[in-house]
Order: structure tokens, then C-alpha cells, then sequence
């Protein structure tokens, strides 16, 4: 059983940054797709970036040059970088982890991850 523990959310100022780590724990290999995914109060859950083992990502429009996703295999650790935040980033970040080769990774809906930590909040102010 995959088990992962997200860290890195708190509060910050508009055009402030954060990182957000995930730590996947109990696998014996690399999972080969893993995700960031956000939701807001009173909306669906969203896709921020996915990544897969090779490194290849994929961003959501709405976080593409401010937003920077990357992983260590050998670590079993998700990054997300998020800098220029906005109120509007302001959400519940939830990691998810996936060993399945298909979908692709970066064309994932949530429902297709199989593995997701507790989320950790992030709230930016004006």
C-alpha cells in the first residue's frame, strides 16, 4: 500500500511563493505518473501538473510559467514550485500517484489516480 504525505502549504501574500512537497511511502519502484491537483471551496477538484518518471509534465493553463512540478525518483518525492501566487491559487493541494502506464499522464482526470495524500492548504491573501 502506497501512502503519501504532502508538506509546504501556509499562508503567503499575493506574488508570493510556496513549495509543496510529497513524500510517496511503501512502494517498492517508482510510481510512473504523478499529479498535482487542487480544490477550491465549492469546486470541482482540478488538475494543476502532472509529471511523468521520465520527468515530462504537463500544466494547467491557469499555473504554466508560474508553477514548476518536478520529482526524485530515488527519493519517491513530488515537488510543486509555485511562485507569483494569487488569490485565486488559494486551495486545498492534493498529490496523487498512479503506477499505470495509461491514460497518459498528462491527460489524467482525477479519477484516474489511484493514490492521494491528505492535501495540504494553501491560502494566498491580496
Amino acid at each position: 500500500q502506497v501512502q503519501l504525505v504532502e508538506s509546504g502549504g501556509g499562508s503567503v501574500q499575493a506574488g508570493g511563493s510556496l513549495r509543496l512537497s510529497c513524500a510517496a511511502y511503501g512502494a517498492s519502484y517508482s510510481t510512473y505518473c504523478m499529479g498535482w491537483f487542487r480544490q477550491a471551496p465549492g469546486k470541482e477538484r482540478e488538475g494543476v501538473a502532472a509529471i511523468e518518471i521520465g520527468g515530462s509534465t504537463t500544466y494547467a493553463d491557469s499555473v504554466k510559467g508560474r508553477f514548476t512540478a518536478s520529482r526524485d525518483n530515488a527519493k519517491n518525492t513530488l515537488y510543486l514550485q509555485m511562485n507569483s501566487l494569487t488569490p485565486e491559487d488559494t486551495a486545498m493541494f492534493y498529490c496523487a500517484a498512479d503506477f499505470r502506464r495509461y491514460p497518459p499522464c498528462g491527460r489524467r482526470h482525477w479519477t484516474d489516480f489511484r493514490y492521494w495524500g491528505q492535501g495540504t492548504q494553501v491560502t494566498v491573501s491580496s
